[in-house]
């Protein structure tokens, strides 16, 4: 039995600190935290102090247990959670839980899960700091107060089961805030003029935009005007009235934070914030890389660009062995850290530079490899000389007006080398000029614009505002927009969040009575204030009884106050038009508001209300195809015009619009089961399964289908090293099959007999083919199940039809063809055998039927 016993959140995290311990260390997992605040009661007694009433969580009891048994053996048990305010909680909580004494509670804690890291923090441990601990009590008893007696009003007030929270209403806010501007923007038109030049009698020409007229900066704001200045302009004589050069320097980003990394996955990856934190837990909590198991990054949850002097000192090393002296700074490169950034953390960063992505790819599954590559690049990025360019501002006389010009040139490329964002293409090259060359007018040219509404706040500018305006921390970014999501508060229109209905109407009414939770700059401060208890400036209990006393107060008054909204008449009464009864206001599972009988579930007619601001439906010349009855000219969700049928909801039907106003059918479509690579959204296919490639209902994105070969390709399981290394003999690890199914295999065997379930994220993402499930017509998919690869249809779990791949395919007997012979059903229902090439081969063949016993 091990003497000394090693406690942290995951297994993940457990295995790999296990390797660097060795003998002696009992490294054990917790899965995260073990004691928190009971689900079925408020459980702080807020009359003595807020003190909390912790509960052990009932998914947890069993591991409690067993890690009791192991402290009682050990003479010694360290508890290294998380570096952060979250870990020294689950420290101390354990502490508890094993009735530890505090001089025994051992803590340590490691930026990074390295060899040489881990082994120092255990010579070097402490105490559990209190600080830190009471911080996230105070955090957590806020978040109660303020979920447990909000959310149940919400739910009251507008429908059941929705929720309201500190940090999470007013994220909210933002978002509904920026729909009502662009919603009350008006949109101007204005219009630009560029000249098209080049010196006398040469060819190579640049562009010179309109800038100033008579003295005065020009304002354009029709077309008539536009053409107007153009024809005044064409025969003036051009001249260079002035050139300007000059050298700039582009200084290298710092490295990732928590909100920058996922700022930057969701902008170049498409990551969700969540999916982004999910794989940099992986890479900090180990991957097996060949001979060991390593943590590839930082600790992912930080807000300081802080960089240890032995990383800058490694990377500045690297800088010079790749790129060259030039490359390297006279001296390290550092980045100041925000107010209230918590700084005894690091930045995100590599491990180990000298790790370069292309070194451990063969390792890590596709996301992980594109995110350590990001975080690799910005780090090494951070540590190198600045970009030059040499810049020329060129202004041209021409009559009363007055254009100007801009070329930018590299002079040397520095840390784009690495990050990118020198692409010279994009900057405009300037011929060599002096002032007074005559120039030669090829064009003028006028282009018309209108000013844009401010953008919808995206997952990358959201994370970003949060921060600037100092909203929650790096660790809950990510949850926050989940539960915005999931309470469909929001959803997702072209990667932008749009607010629905529900959120809008959740916002106003905590706005109007709570206008002191809602208010962005009080919850700044609240956050401030969490950071003094961490620091010991601030008594947690005085901070949340200061904030209780207002609440409650505004709370008593909400109660009495506020109006329900869900289940009540709208403005003007509306009679149902089936059975008579009133109609009132309802919410959709989507978060729309619309009508409903009040007879329901006797009645069940319902009518959309029209969204404020939007155009109303016109009646147009065009019948419906189905009823005859006027189709209506709306518009959709994403501004898209198209016809409905005015006999809504007898008659469904709608059409779609051409480029001249003419009504066009729509292509039936039909949703499938499978997943977006890109987005997540569902994908669809014609209904007529004539097209080759499904399409993805949210960003358009399209996917070829391939033939069953080339899905077989494509599926096929990685053999080069990929799927991690023995963890007893350091081994490559292979796939296996057994009665069972597929498993994992030291590539050693009989001389190591070491085996591993297959992970699912180990396995090749499922290809859509162009065979037709015989069911529902829908594409039928390649995947891999617990026996192998195998042919399922993509309306899954709508239609759960599949197909056994053999594991050994009989040939193409055809001359020169490569492909085999599967079993498929034509559209009659009868299966044959195909070649797995087709349309490239149709050679096919009759199934043989299977004897009955007997005869």
């Amino acid at each position: 039995m091990a003497d000394k016993v090693v406690i942290v959140e995951s297994k993940a995290k457990a295995r790999t600190i296990s390797r660097y311990l060795g003998k002696g260390y009992d490294v054990r997992a917790c899965r995260g935290h073990v004691r928190d605040l009971p689900e079925d009661e408020f459980g702080v007694d807020v009359e003595q102090g807020f003190v909390p009433t912790y509960q052990t969580m009932p998914g947890s009891r069993r591991v409690v247990g067993q890690l009791r048994k192991a402290a009682a053996k050990a003479d010694e048990v360290y508890l290294a959670p998380d570096p952060d305010r979250e870990g020294e909680a689950i420290a101390w909580h354990l502490q508890h839980v094993l009735e530890l004494p505090e001089e025994e509670a051992r803590r340590v804690t490691f930026n990074e899960i390295t060899r040489s890291a881990v082994r120092e923090a255990f010579q070097n441990p402490r105490g559990i700091d209190l600080n830190l601990v009471n911080a996230q009590q105070a955090r957590r008893i806020l978040d109660r107060i303020v979920g447990y007696e909000l959310s149940p009003l919400i739910s009251r007030k507008v429908v059941r089961g929705l929720s309201a929270g500190r940090v999470q209403s007013v994220a909210l806010r933002l978002i509904v805030e920026r729909e009502r501007e662009r919603d009350a923007f008006q949109s101007e038109e204005y219009w630009e003029i560029r000249a098209v030049l080049s010196r006398a009698g040469e060819k190579d020409t640049f562009e010179a935009e309109l800038k100033r007229l008579d003295g005065e900066d020009v304002e354009i704001r029709d077309e008539k005007r536009a053409g107007e200045l153009v024809e005044a302009l064409r025969d003036e004589a051009y001249r260079v009235a002035g050139v300007q050069e000059r050298t700039s320097h582009s200084k290298a980003a710092p490295p990732f934070i928590t909100s920058t990394m996922q700022q930057a996955a969701n902008s170049r990856l498409r990551f969700t914030a969540a999916q982004t934190m999910r794989l940099a837990q992986q890479l900090y909590e180990g991957v097996d890389i060949g001979a060991e198991t390593v943590g590839l990054i930082t600790y992912m949850r930080t807000d300081s660009p802080r960089v240890a002097r032995q990383a800058q000192e490694a990377c500045r090393r690297l800088v010079e062995q790749e790129c060259g002296a030039d490359y390297v700074p006279k001296k390290p490169n550092v980045f100041r850290s925000p107010k209230g950034a918590q700084a005894a953390h690091e930045a995100i960063r590599p491990s180990d530079p000298f790790r370069r992505p292309d070194d451990v790819k063969r390792y890590l599954s596709e996301r992980q490899f594109k995110l350590y590559d990001l975080i690799w690049r910005r780090f090494v990025a951070s540590q190198m000389a600045p970009a030059r360019y040499h810049v020329t501002d060129v202004t041209v006389q021409a009559g009363p007006a007055e254009f100007r010009a801009r070329g930018r040139r590299m002079l040397f490329d520095g840390h784009t080398r690495v990050m990118g964002g020198g692409d010279e293409t994009k900057d405009q090259q300037l011929p060599a000029l002096t002032e007074g060359d005559e120039l030669e007018l090829h064009e003028l040219v006028p282009s018309q614009h209108f000013t844009q509404p401010p953008p919808r706040y995206t997952e990358a500018t959201l994370v970003r505002e949060l921060e600037k305006q100092g909203i929650g921390r790096p660790s809950t970014y990510a949850p926050t927009i989940q539960t915005l999501l999931r309470r469909n508060y929001v959803r997702r229109v072209r990667r932008a969040f749009q607010p629905t209905d529900l959120g809008i109407v959740v916002t106003e009414l905590l706005v109007e009575h709570f206008p002191r939770e809602m208010d962005v700059s009080f919850t700044s401060r609240m956050e401030g204030e969490l950071d003094e208890i961490e620091e010991g400036k601030r008594d947690w209990r005085a901070t949340l009884a200061v904030f209780y006393d207002q609440f409650s107060a505004d709370l008593a008054e909400a109660r009495e106050k506020m109006e329900a909204v869900s289940g009540t008449e709208p403005g003007e009464p509306v009679e149902c038009e089936q059975c008579g009864r009133p109609m009132v206001v309802k919410f959709s599972r989507g978060g729309d508001k619309f009508l409903g009988c009040s007879g329901f579930p006797e009645c069940t007619y319902t009518k959309s209300l029209p969204k404020p601001g939007a155009d109303e439906a016109v009646e147009t010349e065009h019948k419906c195809d189905k009823c005859g009855a006027p189709m209506l000219r709306r518009v959709g969700r994403r501004g898209r015009e198209y016809l409905a049928c005015s006999a809504f909801p007898g008659c469904r039907n709608i059409m779609g619009l051409d480029r001249e106003g003419n009504p066009v059918k729509l292509e039936p479509r039909r949703n499938t089961g499978f997943g977006c690579p890109r987005c997540g959204g569902r994908m669809h296919v014609a209904q007529d399964g004539a097209a080759e490639e499904l399409t993805c209902a949210r960003c358009r994105n399209r996917l070829p289908m391939l033939t069953v070969q080339e899905a077989l390709e494509r599926t096929e399981m990685p053999q080069d090293g990929s799927l991690g290394a023995c963890e007893k003999c350091g081994g490559q690890m292979t796939l296996k099959r057994s009665r069972k199914g597929l498993f994992l295999g030291c590539s050693s065997y009989p001389d190591c007999k070491n085996t591993a379930s297959l992970p699912k994220d180990a396995l090749p993402d499922p290809q859509p083919t162009r065979e037709k499930c015989e069911k529902c017509g829908r594409p039928l998919v390649v995947r891999w199940g617990q026996y192998g690869r195998f042919l399922a249809c993509s309306g899954f779990p709508g239609c759960r039809n599949v197909w056994r791949l053999s594991g050994r395919p009989k040939a193409c007997p055809r001359d020169g063809c490569t492909g085999k012979l599967i079993k498929k059903v034509g559209e009659d229902g009868v299966a044959y055998k195909g070649c797995t090439r087709y349309p490239e081969c149709d050679y096919t063949e009759p199934v043989k039927a299977k004897s009955k016993k007997g005869q």
